[in-house]
């Protein structure tokens, strides 16, 4: 059984700093990629990052670009969410695929093992 296990949401206030978790477990996911999305209430579930396999490549939507940084350690893959605003309140999930090139982990649909997410609520 494939495991994907989100952590590290909260409340937070506004310009405050969150770090997300996501632990896998049930096979080897070294030669997996790995990807954040989030959904708000009312929204499209949107990319936030992805990682490749090794971790030596990673990709980030364009608006979260040097807030938003994600890296992994085996099988467990983090995001380090800084200066967070209200508009990043989401529910948050943590993807894994294996085979995927870096621009296909952008994709939700790539995806076939997802946690159940975790809430992240800014405050202003």
């Amino acid at each position: 059984q494939v495991q994907l296990v989100e952590s590290g949401g909260g409340l937070v206030q506004a310009g405050g700093s969150l770090r997300l978790s996501c632990a896998a477990s049930g096979r080897t996911f070294s030669t997996y990629a790995m990807g954040w999305f989030r959904q708000a209430p009312g929204k499209e579930r949107e990319f936030v990052a992805a990682i490749n396999w090794s971790g030596g490549i990673t990709t980030y939507a364009d608006s979260l670009k040097g807030r938003f940084t994600i890296s992994r350690d085996k099988n467990t893959v983090d995001l380090q969410m800084n200066s967070l605003k209200p508009e990043d309140t989401a529910v948050y999930y943590c993807a894994a695929q294996g085979h995927v090139t870096i621009a296909a982990s952008r994709l939700a649909s790539v995806y076939d093992y997802w946690g159940q997410g975790t809430q992240v609520t800014v405050s202003s």
